[in-house]
């Protein structure tokens, strides 16, 4: 059985095998530092492993739930911040005219395409936030902004 195990500040996935009677750890795969099951990671460890028979969606799930907003002081909630506070700093770096002195026309094209979908799923993400009730409707994201 495959699970998903914290060894320091990374996450590993890592599955249970019996070796001379003895049970050891067969690391599949290095996460980072929040748990994702990517669909990277299934075609390597699928690539790497073609034996091991994984629940991909059971995975997934596990490590879907383990994100905890409820504590502003959890470190995945401080790094989250830190990631978007970053991103946002880079992007407001970002003017048109860099992609066009860009070299490479394909470069540019991808950089419009990341951006697009970066602006869907925020927007998803900030639809989401809205419908909840209690701290983070909208309504109360209002008052705290007063």
């Amino acid at each position: 059985m495959a699970f998903v195990r914290r060894k320091g500040n990374a996450f590993y996935l890592v599955h249970n095998v019996r070796r001379g009677g003895k049970v050891r750890q067969l690391h599949l795969a290095r996460l980072g530092h929040r748990a994702r099951i990517t669909d990277e990671v299934v075609r390597e460890v699928s690539k790497k492993h073609p034996f091991v028979e994984l629940n991909w969606r059971a995975l997934r799930e596990q490590t879907q739930s383990q994100l905890d907003l409820a504590n502003p002081n959890s470190l995945a909630v401080q790094r989250l911040i830190a990631s978007l506070r970053a991103l946002n700093v880079d992007l407001a770096d970002l003017f048109p005219p860099v992609l066009r002195v860009s070299e490479s026309p394909t470069v540019a094209r991808e950089l419009v395409v990341q951006l697009r979908l970066l602006q869907s799923t925020l927007q998803v993400k900030l639809d989401q936030f809205g419908k909840k009730q209690g701290r983070f409707s909208s309504a109360a994201l209002r008052m705290q902004g007063r």
